[in-house]
């Protein structure tokens, strides 16, 4: 299985993909934690249906310490007692900010409060902007049809 193009080999892409870089250097530069991070870039690109970034984040995410157990239930986070309020809190964010046109009203105040309980407003910044970051992310891999499954984590830098 081959990509429909490689991003890495486009100038264009290549470009593009410099500067998205630049831009998620900020989230990961941020006080929001580690591992919250490693979730929401699991979460959005399961539902994504990002083969790509599912296994490089959770690639990532096991070689940062995460555990299996909770890798394993990310996709059915509400049921499982292994993620903390703050991290549920981010896990919602996630999906209602990924699932916007299935929702008429986009995010609920309700998710956003119950985030803002748990974050400041540059960790909130950190998380709006890692949400749509790996959105972008998820789209262009999802578009190529990019194959999951070599990934070894750090090999990006």
């Amino acid at each position: 299985m081959d990509a429909r193009i490689n991003l890495y080999a486009n100038p264009v892409a290549a470009k593009f993909a410099k500067y998205l870089n630049s831009a998620g250097k900020a989230v990961s530069d941020s006080t929001l934690p580690a591992s919250t991070q490693e979730l929401v870039k699991i979460r959005a690109s399961q539902i994504n249906g990002c083969g790509f970034c599912t296994d490089m984040h959770t690639k990532d995410a096991t070689h940062a310490g995460e555990t299996s157990l909770r890798l394993n239930l990310i996709a059915a986070w509400r049921e499982a007692k292994v993620f903390t309020e703050a991290e549920r809190a981010a896990l919602e964010l996630t999906e209602q900010g990924t699932r916007i046109a299935d929702a008429a009203g986009g995010v609920t105040d309700e998710a956003w409060a119950n985030a803002a309980k748990h974050y400041d407003e540059d960790q909130l910044a950190a998380l709006v902007s890692l949400i749509a970051l790996i959105n972008t992310y998820n789209r262009m891999n999802v578009i190529i049809q990019q194959p999951a499954g070599d990934y070894q984590p750090g090999q990006f830098g």
